[in-house]
C-alpha cells in the first residue's frame, strides 16, 4: 500500500472494490463506514478530502471493508439505521428497519385523533422502530411494545430511552401477554411473513445474518397473522384498526384472512406493491366468525 492514504484516496479504493465485489451503492457505503471509524459524520470526509488518515484507522477501516465485502448488512456495521428520521440501535438480534415499514407508522398518524388519548400496540416490536417512532410523534399516545424475544425488547428498551420516549414493554407470543380485556385504538404488526419458498431466496445479507426468528412466515408467510387476527379482535376497540405489514404477493390471502372486520384496505409502497392491510374492527356482529379461526 502507498505510505500515505487521504480521505480522497480510501474512498476512491474502496468505492472501486465495492463495485467489484457487487455491493450495492458502493459509495455510500464507503463513506458511511469511513465516517464510523473517523467517528465523524459524512459532510466532515468533504470538508476535509485530502486529509490523512493514519494506519490504525486504516487498519479500523479495512476490517470493516472485508466484513462488508463478506454481505454482512451496513445497519450492523454501522450499529444503527435511521427511520422516520431518527436513528435506531440495531444489532444481529433484531431486523433492520426498512423504509417500506414508514408507511405503516404514518398510517397511524393520519388516523390518530390529534391531541386525544389514543392507545397503540406494536406486536414483534424489535428495535422498536414502530412503537418508539409512535410514541415520539405522538406524544400524548400509550404505546405498548411486545415482542417474544428478550433479547429484542432490550435493544428496543434502549432506543426508547435514547429518544425520551415512554414505552410500555411485554415479552411474550403475540398477544398472549396482553392482560385479558385490555384494548388498544391500533395493533400494529409487521411480523415474519416469508414464506418458505422465498425464504432460501433471500439476499446474502439477509439471509446470512438477520435473525430468522424476525424474517421466516413458515408455510405460505401468513401463519403468525392468521393466529394475531382473532387475538386482536378481542383487543380491539369497536372502532379501532389493525395494521399489518406483508409481502407483495399476500394481499388477496391476508385481506381474506380479516373477513369479519368490517372496512378492509391495501395500501401500497412507495414502489408501488401491496405492503400495508388496514382493517377497522367496526360492528362486532363478526365476532363470532372471528374467533372460529381462533387456533
Amino acid at each position: 500500500m502507498q505510505e500515505t492514504w487521504t480521505i480522497k484516496d480510501l474512498l476512491a479504493w474502496t468505492t472501486r472494490f465495492f463495485t467489484d465485489k457487487g455491493i450495492e451503492e458502493p459509495r455510500l457505503n464507503a463513506e458511511a463506514l469511513l465516517a464510523r471509524v473517523l467517528k465523524k459524520d459524512r459532510v466532515y470526509l468533504y470538508a476535509n478530502y485530502f486529509a490523512p488518515v493514519n494506519q490504525n484507522e486504516r487498519e479500523q477501516y479495512r476490517e470493516l471493508i472485508k466484513r462488508r465485502a463478506a454481505r454482512e448488512p451496513l445497519a450492523y456495521l454501522l450499529g444503527k439505521r435511521e427511520f422516520m428520521s431518527l436513528d435506531f440501535r440495531v444489532t444481529p438480534e433484531v431486523l433492520i428497519p426498512r423504509p417500506e415499514t414508514e408507511l405503516l407508522v404514518e398510517t397511524v398518524l393520519q388516523l390518530a385523533t390529534k391531541d386525544q388519548p389514543v392507545s397503540i400496540c406494536d406486536v414483534g416490536t424489535g428495535s422498536g422502530a414502530i412503537a418508539v417512532s409512535l410514541a415520539y410523534y405522538i406524544p400524548h399516545a400509550q404505546v405498548t411494545a411486545i415482542d417474544i424475544s428478550g433479547a429484542a425488547l432490550e435493544i428496543a428498551r434502549y432506543n426508547a430511552e435514547e429518544h425520551g420516549v415512554k414505552v410500555h414493554f411485554l415479552e411474550g407470543d403475540l398477544l398472549a401477554s396482553v392482560p385479558a380485556g385490555e384494548q388498544f385504538d391500533f395493533i400494529c404488526a409487521n411480523l415474519p411473513y416469508i414464506s418458505e419458498a422465498e425464504y432460501p431466496k433471500l439476499d446474502p445479507e439477509v439471509l446470512h445474518y438477520e435473525p430468522r426468528l424476525a424474517l421466516w412466515g413458515s408455510g405460505d408467510g401468513l401463519e403468525l397473522y392468521r393466529r394475531l387476527i382473532p387475538q386482536a379482535w378481542q383487543h380491539l376497540h369497536s372502532d379501532g384498526y389493525l395494521l399489518m405489514e406483508i409481502g407483495c404477493n399476500q394481499a388477496e390471502a391476508a385481506v381474506a384472512l380479516c373477513s369479519a372486520f368490517s372496512q378492509v384496505q391495501v395500501r401500497q409502497d412507495w414502489a408501488g406493491r401491496d405492503r400495508l392491510i388496514i382493517a377497522q374492527k367496526g360492528d362486532v356482529s363478526g365476532e363470532d366468525h372471528i374467533l372460529a379461526g381462533e387456533s
